[in-house]
């Protein structure tokens, strides 16, 4: 029996936001009322006019948002072969606030699992960040890659890494370089992920997170599940 798992977060007014981004916005456009010329004080939503940016909520990120040398690969470029393939979950549930992930972590959770990073793998960290953190102070403070752990996953040949956090390293630490590196060596990552718990000890699963075709978009809000069959 195939077994879908929802890995995106709710979107929502008020929900926590990268602090240099807009707020993700939605307001009622049109009702049924006035659709059909009905005299009512209540507004039943038939249309919302939203406003957000494209790194809002669960999303992925352009290879044009992350290193100048791929300024032209906006997300609607991108093949749709990289946001649909197989994935696995590494367990790096020990890991605290604001720690670097390194390279030996990596391969620690790989060994415990028996996982072998095939090439055009989408590898999802989970931390249990999301769950302990998210709507708190330390939400910010997430771990995240180094660079050279990132680097090192480049060279793995996967398509793209996902972390439960807004950020992919750490802040003011790794987290440029992470980016950059993902743009350099032509993978790319996804941010704020939820339900990597349900992952854990399941195996490989097909990872599917298709972004808007936004033209010339820097990244895309997605809809990311893990399907097992």
């Amino acid at each position: 029996m195939t077994e879908i798992i929802d890995l995106s977060q709710e979107l929502h007014p008020g929900m926590p936001i990268f602090s240099s981004l807009p707020p993700f916005q939605m307001s009622v456009h049109a009702t049924h009322e006035e659709w059909d010329h009905i005299d009512s004080d209540q507004a039943t939503p038939a249309v919302h006019q939203l406003s957000l940016s494209e790194h809002t909520g669960t999303h992925v990120d352009a290879l044009s948002h992350m290193a100048i040398p791929n300024a032209h690969q906006s997300i609607d470029t991108m093949p749709l072969s990289m946001f649909y393939t197989s994935g696995i979950c590494l367990d790096l549930s020990h890991v605290t606030l604001n720690q670097l992930i390194e390279i030996e972590d990596l391969q620690q959770a790989l060994t415990q699992h028996n996982f072998t990073i095939q090439s055009n793998d989408t590898v999802l960290l989970y931390t249990d960040h999301y769950r302990k953190t998210y709507g708190t102070e330390n939400w910010g403070k997430n771990p995240g890659l180094s660079a050279d752990a990132t680097q090192w996953l480049g060279e793995q040949h996967i398509t793209a890494f996902g972390v439960e956090s807004m950020n992919p390293g750490v802040r003011h630490v790794s987290n440029n370089q992470v980016h950059k590196i993902c743009g350099q060596l032509g993978f790319t990552h996804y941010e704020n992920l939820i339900n990597l718990h349900l992952l854990i000890g399941r195996g490989r699963f097909r990872f599917i997170a298709f972004p808007l075709k936004i033209r010339g978009g820097t990244g895309s809000p997605i809809r990311a599940v893990a399907i097992f069959e």
